[in-house]
């Protein structure tokens, strides 16, 4: 059976410099033939304003800023860990709770201090991806985690708020659990496996945006 098969000849740019993301998403998408980069493969372009009130809004601010900048097609995403007792915080400030250069370490010990006498530890993870064009609408996929804020530091692994998050199904925190283990069931992971699924219709969706797409049969 001959099946259609979607050739872009432009790259689609991640907007990081973290070489693992870059890594992952290659990975992700290994079964379609398409150029992954990163921004360390282009000239310096000035940061993007990290100043949504969402998730939503930062994804998509990075994803568009950064296409139309280059003038390719653009992914970038934004994610975080939101406190049902602290009214969602912290939110879209998760990076930077304890001050503009927190590190991991004080972001966590701000939290259990926050949450030193609080009885709801509900808390969940979300990671919004968005795609871009240089022109036109943007996609987005969502992954979500529910969990709870443990009492103190658990675990080595990981990074960010994983030391302090409790995935009851695991009956571990992320910080405990190995990186394979936590992407099957994370937030960013969920994300991810939600746009591989329906990158098919991505491409579709691109090759209608942009005129630098040819289709061929195979």
């Amino acid at each position: 059976m001959i099946s259609e098969k979607i050739i872009i000849k432009s790259p689609i740019v991640l907007a990081t410099r973290n070489k693992g993301k870059i890594s992952e998403l290659k990975k992700i998408l290994e079964n379609f033939e398409i150029d992954i980069r990163g921004l360390n493969d282009f000239p310096p372009i000035p940061a993007v304003e990290e100043d949504g009130k969402t998730f939503e809004e930062n994804a998509l601010k990075k994803a568009s800023y950064t296409s139309r900048i280059l003038g390719m097609p653009a992914i970038a995403d934004d994610s975080g860990l939101s406190v049902e007792a602290l009214g969602g915080l912290p939110g879209v400030f998760s990076a930077r709770y304890a001050g503009v250069h927190a590190t991991d370490l004080a972001n966590n010990l701000k939290l259990l201090d926050a949450m030193k006498d609080v009885q709801d530890r509900r808390a969940s993870f979300k990671c919004v991806i968005a795609i871009a064009v240089p022109k036109g609408f943007s996609l987005t996929y969502e992954g979500r985690c529910q969990g709870l804020i443990t009492h103190e530091l658990t675990g080595e692994n990981g990074f960010g708020y994983d030391p302090v998050f409790h995935y009851p199904p695991k009956k571990r925190t992320f910080a405990q659990m190995s990186v394979a283990e936590k992407n099957r069931v994370s937030h960013r992971g969920k994300a991810m496996l939600r746009l591989k699924s329906e990158f098919g219709s991505v491409l579709k969706w691109l090759k209608a945006n942009l005129n630098e797409y040819k289709v061929r049969g195979e």
